[in-house]
């Protein structure tokens, strides 16, 4: 179910300095732009850790979290996005934000273009898609090539009915919950990477 607010198709930057401006969102089944209100919140979350960080989104989709964060001051952010539609419309979006030098969009796999990235990045968006438990093992490659590292700050968003908690998991020692909220369907969760 597609949740946005405007028209279908559209998403809109809440914050900062492109605030009030709308992006074209590429219409897919299973592309779920984080609604107005939960972004507000994961933003409020994340006003201290925003400002000149190298921000990656690991399953870019709409590229609503990314953008919104460049938005806000982030330095860089690296868009990693499969379908081959939505990436070619964030690199538009990029085009139209005039924001192609701070944003590099990656059309493919999550794990194989997250394996050709050589940075530590300071905010991680972590929203697959639903229902096929991407989580963990997306978790588990940010570690294994470095992407991470102690104080990243990682956002995770998944269905509120997903078996994969990372207290639960392998890298329950690794993480350290900051904030957490239950909207609907949705388990939004922000981490900070522990020592």
């Amino acid at each position: 179910k597609k949740q946005s607010s405007g028209s279908a198709g559209e998403i809109r930057l809440i914050g900062g300095k492109f605030k009030g401006r709308k992006l074209k969102v590429h219409d897919k089944e299973g592309l779920r732009p984080t609604t107005d209100r939960l972004k507000e919140t994961l933003f409020n979350w994340l006003m201290m850790h925003v400002r000149n960080a190298k921000v990656l989104d690991c399953f870019a989709g709409a590229g609503s979290l990314g953008f919104e964060a460049i938005s806000r001051g982030a330095e860089s952010l690296v868009c990693i996005e499969k379908d081959k539609q939505a990436a070619n419309q964030l690199k538009s979006n990029c085009a139209v934000l005039k924001a192609d030098t701070q944003i590099s969009v990656l059309q493919g796999d999550f794990f194989a273009k997250s394996a050709q990235l050589s940075e530590t990045f300071d905010l991680v968006f972590i929203d697959p898609p639903f229902h096929k438990g991407m989580a963990a093992k997306a978790i588990a490659q940010l570690f294994e090539k470095q992407l991470i590292a102690e104080d990243t700050i990682v956002y995770l968003e998944q269905e509120a009915s997903s078996d994969f908690a990372i207290e639960r998991s392998e890298f329950a020692k690794r993480f350290e919950l900051i904030k957490e909220k239950k909207a609907g369907q949705v388990l939004a969760q922000l981490y900070r990477v522990a020592s």
